[in-house]
């Protein structure tokens, strides 16, 4: 009898190191003992690189940043779990906040109305400041890249030429001559800022959507809001109007993180890819996706490559 509890005890003893030691993060069926396991998962604490959950918004440049952001980390050691195309801004921004992802590659100034709607904070560095104030206390913006996909009034190289327009006050002298196009809720929007800002008034407003840019350039409307890093922006040969009075807040490309989840070496990898990318760059890589039909982990792997980043 002595003997076997003896044994028992043995066994028991072993059962015990083998849960001290083991992982049981990333696996099923882990140690029930182990109560790392309940940490987030993208959990600061984890071993080596440590561990990230990156997600990204239901367009293909979100995409194509979170594959960005991925590949990079994994080169530095960190365990990746990639979830494309969430959703929305609401979808994933609640997610970040809770620790179900660690990271999402989010656009400024679009972050900033998300959070205070009425914040008229315009360029990079008061969106920034902004942002710092009002997001929660789980939640961080690392450094912004100097890259951008931003709203734009745009308009043909043609119509630039023959009306001298370069900037949203030039547009002011032609403005009511213009048909301009635009998202279904681009009018309610933007309709009294324009008036406002830059004495802009309009003769008639059409819902153009995706095909903002088609419709500049087959002549359907003389001006649109198209996104900078559009690639019919430069298939179809558009201009975007200077905004001088920074009436369209900054959009740069800007990681946000779930702080308790990222640990040095995600943010210092994070922070080397903004300091990198450029809207020309991200223009280029799109227009690959867009045009090229090329993967967006493909076309990521590529400029990781040659900026030394992987």
């Amino acid at each position: 009898m002595g003997r076997k509890y003896g044994i028992a005890a043995v066994l028991m003893s072993a059962m015990l190191g083998l849960a001290a030691c083991g992982g049981g993060g990333g696996s099923t069926g882990g140690n029930p003992l182990d109560t790392s396991s309940a940490a987030p998962s993208g959990s600061a604490s984890s071993g080596g690189g440590g561990k990230a959950v990156i997600g990204s918004f239901d367009f293909d440049e979100s995409v194509l940043l979170g594959s960005v952001y991925a590949q990079a980390l994994e080169a530095k050691g960190v365990q990746v779990e990639e979830k494309p195309r969430i959703g929305s801004r609401e979808a994933v921004y609640d997610q970040v906040k809770s620790g179900g992802l660690t990271i999402v590659p989010e656009y400024n100034g679009n972050l900033l109305a998300f959070v205070d709607l009425k914040n008229t904070a315009a360029t990079t560095d008061e969106v920034n400041a902004a942002l710092k104030e009002k997001l929660p206390a789980e939640l961080e913006i690392l450094d912004s890249s100097p890259a951008e996909d931003k709203d734009s009034l745009s308009i043909s190289k043609d119509t630039q030429t023959k009306q001298s327009l370069n900037t949203m006050e030039d547009l002011a002298k032609v403005s009511k001559t213009f048909t301009v196009g635009g998202p279904p809720e681009f009018k309610k929007r933007w309709e009294a800022r324009f008036k406002e800002v830059y004495g802009v008034e309009f003769k008639e407003w059409k819902p153009t959507g995706p095909t903002t840019a088609d419709a500049i350039k087959d002549g359907t409307i003389q001006v649109g809001n198209v996104f900078t890093t559009d690639p019919k922006m430069t298939a179809n040969n558009l201009v975007p109007l200077q905004d001088p009075k920074n009436i369209f807040p900054a959009q740069n490309v800007t990681p946000l993180i779930y702080k308790a989840g990222a640990n040095d070496t995600i943010k210092t990898t994070l922070n080397a890819i903004s300091a990198k990318l450029t809207t020309q760059s991200l223009l280029d890589m799109m227009q690959k996706i867009s045009v090229n039909k090329d993967e967006p982990a493909t076309v990521a792997k590529e400029w990781l490559t040659s900026n030394g980043l992987a």
